[in-house]
């Protein structure tokens, strides 16, 4: 038995096929949902990446750092990073991230390394989390993981967990939605 999907396609050698239909074996696409779930499920499941991995000790805050923006897409942060500087640690053991708003539905940021002032910027903004996402970016103080739910300067839409090495943020996997 076949099942019968309606589709539109464009025209082809002069004759409309818009409206026609197009014969789907219900077999051939069970097996085809069966295999795409099963490798979506290893692939999301083979290296389960948590926030223990990435443990890192946690350093005592002893002042306020004044951040120091080295690059010239943090310098027109500055009072963002001067205000977020006077917080205690939050992420990666001795570092302080971050994070404002870039418009609407769309965050951006920086780690403030807490010893020497250093900032590292986000190399991203952040927007088109899922609705049931409240903060977008989860993060540990100590961990040296950042977990991403959105898009990237706006371009695709998933789960995006990156590792942070004090000087980089290095993206170890994403899990596309």
């Amino acid at each position: 038995m076949d099942a019968i999907i309606p589709h539109r396609r464009q025209k082809r050698f002069g004759k409309s096929t818009i409206g026609t239909k197009m014969k789907i074996n219900p077999q051939s696409l069970c097996i085809a949902l069966i295999i795409y779930s099963t490798s979506i499920s290893a692939a999301d499941h083979s290296h389960p990446i948590s926030f223990d991995t990435y443990k890192v000790g946690v350093a005592t805050k002893k002042s306020s750092v004044l951040p120091k923006t080295t690059s010239a897409d943090a310098t027109p942060y500055i009072s963002q990073l001067n205000s977020a500087a006077r917080q205690p640690i939050n992420f990666a053991g001795h570092y302080i991230l971050a994070t404002w708003g870039c418009g609407s539905g769309c965050v951006m940021g920086g780690a403030i390394d807490t010893v020497t002032g250093r900032v590292v910027m986000l190399p991203f903004t952040v927007s088109n989390w899922p609705l049931q996402v409240v903060e977008p970016l989860a993060f540990q103080k100590d961990s040296a993981l950042l977990v991403i739910q959105g898009s990237r300067n706006e371009q695709g839409s998933g789960i995006h967990y990156y590792q942070f090495d004090g000087s980089q943020f290095k993206l170890l996997k994403t899990v596309n939605h």
